[in-house]
């Protein structure tokens, strides 16, 4: 059982991962609070997805610490990194159902895999869990049979058969229409304050993350440009944070990748 005595679920402790010589994230510190929205933003490959990775245990820190509830899942075996993450619920870039397998048996996909219960009870499972997204109407039709927005939903749904403790989002709204968008975004707010969850979401959108976070964290060259209420991320100071927050084509991020100069690729003397 879950404790319930820390405020925080997810906490990384000077933590460093890279690929090769490449570091993406150096000697990182933060802590995700726990029955809260969470959001990841900044450039891409700042390592918000690799943030998500970790707390899964698909890859290790090469050092520091990543917390689960107290626990460095670093150091989990096997068995223990199973256990783990029959405690979080994983939404993926573009929803990745199972093409072959209908909405019913994409949600139900789970509650098979991790439990011995009787049909009869898995059916209501996911009756339950597709109302909750709007979708229980769909369960027979098949993923190629669905909209963008749809197939996110039933991913959703997916998601939280197992009523997890903690849910993480990878681009919860990429290529989705206004309408879409709106409401996979109202869903993530709902949901995590009717089931009780920790969410955590990586998203670019900055309209919708801003209206149902509660705490922003802004990733940039490895470190952390700024994080706190989406107010407060709104108001900072910090250059780079300013560009990101207001959508500026030039700053600390340059428009232009760094080169020679114009007057040097085309043979321009400099004017006297």
């Amino acid at each position: 059982m879950a404790s319930t005595t820390s405020p925080t679920l997810v906490e990384l402790k000077n933590l460093t991962f890279g690929y090769g010589e490449r570091v993406i994230l150096d000697d990182i510190s933060l802590s995700v609070p726990r029955g809260k929205v969470t959001a990841l933003m900044g450039a891409s490959g700042g390592g918000k997805t690799t943030i998500l990775r970790l707390i899964g245990g698909q890859n290790r820190a090469q050092s520091g610490e990543l917390l689960f509830d107290g626990q460095d899942v670093g150091t989990f075996d096997q068995k223990a990194l199973y256990a783990a993450r029959r405690r979080m619920g994983m939404l993926f870039q573009f929803g990745a159902l199972f093409a072959d397998l209908s909405v019913f048996e994409n949600v139900a996909f789970p509650l098979r895999e991790h439990t011995d219960l009787p049909e009869a009870l898995i059916r209501d499972i996911v009756l339950m869990k597709l109302n909750a997204v709007g979708l229980r109407g769909a369960r027979d039709l098949m993923p190629s049979d669905l909209s963008g927005g749809m197939a996110r939903r039933i991913a959703l749904a997916r998601a939280i058969a197992l009523d997890p403790e903690l849910v993480m989002y990878d681009e919860p709204f990429s290529g989705l229409d206004p309408i879409s968008l709106g409401t996979a975004a109202r869903l993530i707010r709902q949901l995590n304050d009717s089931m009780g969850l920790t969410s955590i979401f990586v998203s670019h959108e900055l309209e919708q993350t801003f209206a149902i976070a509660d705490h922003v964290i802004i990733l940039a060259n490895g470190k952390i440009a700024t994080q706190g209420t989406p107010e407060q991320v709104r108001q900072s100071t910090d250059p780079l944070v300013y560009q990101y927050v207001n959508a500026l084509s030039d700053g600390p991020v340059r428009f232009h990748y760094p080169g020679p100069t114009v007057a040097q690729d085309f043979g321009v003397e400099a004017s006297s």
